[in-house]
């Protein structure tokens, strides 16, 4: 306990020892410190990270890629080819930072593209943006990955449509993540947002084809209660 201290009391030269208050405080740091360094570690585990509309998916897919390749590690990212916004092959958050990624096709086989990846160089990490878009055998092809390999899997992606149904992704990730995280953002009355609006004219529009790729013109998140009344804003 003695050298666990002095480790810490040296971490921080600029504290000063009063009491056991201020040992408190310290041991408190040193805490939050390795909390902070365990967040960009992932056990061989598969993450399912879903949220609604404009929550920061791919900018937070793109940190915990480049704090792996800071640390020397390699990551593979994919995104399915449906989600062709900005190109094919590329993720792209809403402040404008972008990351080339394989594509993921309807009929492939993502075990066995890491296996020739892998071969290449050794994959530390795998993530993926825009889940909902995989089929089923892909998210089983992820969970062969973590289970064979030993390799972490991240999946970024919505989880409801904008009928509040699931996607085909999102259900069987549900059904086979180890870890199920929500990222967080809120409706324009400053609820939390846990649904995805389609607007067609201004309007909000529940019917038509599920897979209908946009952006901000076409989708908007908002909480239960509005998506259910309909209103985009105060005034509308």
């Amino acid at each position: 306990m003695r050298c666990s201290f002095i480790y810490v009391v040296a971490s921080y030269p600029k504290l000063k020892i009063i009491g056991n208050h201020c040992i408190l405080l310290i041991l408190t740091r040193f805490s939050y410190k390795i909390e902070e360094i365990q967040e960009d570690i992932y056990m061989a585990q598969l993450y399912y990270r879903y949220s609604t509309m404009n929550a920061g998916k791919s900018i937070e897919l793109i940190k915990v890629a480049y704090n792996y390749e800071e640390r020397g590690k390699h990551v593979m990212t994919l995104v399915p080819a449906v989600d062709n916004r900005f190109g094919i092959g590329v993720i792209t958050s809403r402040i404008g930072l972008q990351r080339e990624a394989m594509v993921i096709h309807e009929d492939t086989n993502v075990f066995e593209l890491f296996l020739r990846e892998n071969a290449k160089q050794k994959i530390d990490c795998v993530l993926i943006d825009e889940c909902q878009f995989l089929k089923k055998h892909h998210v089983q092809e992820l969970v062969e990955i973590v289970d064979s390999m030993d390799v972490p899997v991240l999946a970024y992606g919505l989880k409801n449509d904008f009928m509040n149904e699931l996607f085909e992704g999102s259900y069987y990730m549900l059904v086979y993540a180890d870890k199920i995280e929500e990222i967080k953002t809120i409706c324009w009355c400053g609820r939390k947002a846990t649904m995805v609006a389609r607007i067609v004219d201004g309007k909000i529009i529940k019917q038509g084809e599920q897979v209908m790729v946009g952006g901000n013109d076409m989708y908007v998140s908002l909480c239960r209660k509005h998506y259910n009344d309909g209103r985009l804003g105060k005034e509308k």
